[in-house]
């Protein structure tokens, strides 16, 4: 085997490798990352077995990091409660953030509903927690 060919052997099963380690999921879609639960993303799926049919261990660790991330999963609907981290100006009125809310939902908002819940947090985790005490399935 020539040193060329054996240094491009070396390098595709390394790039191979370090795909499956990281776990596809987490390359293909970054945003994803810490959805619970959902349906399973083919894809991601496929592509993490391919690392089975090199080694077992780089498949299994795909799945385990695209599990644990959450990247494996398809997002969820519309009707699914989220969180989304907006900049509010200081000098923002309650129209221009009705306003704001509408556009980033889809759907009209009024800040006078008694089912919508605006809370300001220190971060992403505290919002995380206050969405889960509140018994919202399917973030």
């Amino acid at each position: 085997m020539t040193p060329l060919l054996r240094r491009g052997l070396k390098g595709l099963v390394l790039g191979v490798s370090i795909t499956a380690l990281v776990g596809c999921g987490t390359l293909f879609h970054p945003e994803r990352k810490g959805q619970m639960s959902g349906r399973i993303d083919p894809v991601v799926a496929i592509a993490n077995g391919v690392g089975l049919l090199f080694f077992i261990l780089p498949g299994v660790i795909a799945y385990a990091v695209d599990f644990s991330n959450g990247t494996i999963y398809l997002p969820s609907g519309h009707n699914a409660a989220g969180i989304d981290a907006l900049k509010l100006e200081d000098d923002m009125d309650v129209a221009s953030l009705e306003r704001l809310l509408s556009d980033k939902s889809g759907k009209p908002v009024s800040l006078d509903s008694e089912l919508l819940r605006v809370e300001e947090v220190e971060s992403l985790d505290e919002a995380l927690a206050l969405v889960r005490m509140a018994g919202i399935a399917n973030l």
